[in-house]
């Protein structure tokens, strides 16, 4: 007998690098949201953080980014599966995923 699957909860802080994306940042955090749909997660709750200036700017054409968190429900493997997914991601240039 299998057992069965229990959801945990995540929250996923995006730090999005829009130099050079043309379109609305609206469209990037619904390719988000359709990501984490992707890994069998459920968003609950997405918080558009804006557009904020880095303590220390990792270089000088970068010195600030655009900060969305995501609350989703999901299978204890959507976390890492959701980090894999992201990590050649060319508009994303951080996530931290969280079980909260």
């Amino acid at each position: 007998m299998s057992k069965p699957t229990t959801n945990r909860s995540y929250a996923a802080t995006f730090l999005l690098d829009t130099r050079g994306y043309t379109e609305p940042v609206d469209t990037l955090i619904a390719k988000l949201r359709d990501a984490i749909i992707s890994v069998s997660g459920e968003v609950t709750k997405v918080e558009n953080h804006g557009q904020r200036d880095f303590q220390r700017p990792p270089s000088r054409g970068y010195p600030n980014g655009i900060f969305v968190t995501f609350n989703f429900t999901g299978p204890k493997t959507s976390a890492a599966a959701l980090r894999e997914k992201m990590r050649l991601a060319p508009n994303v240039n951080r996530i931290h995923v969280v079980s909260t």
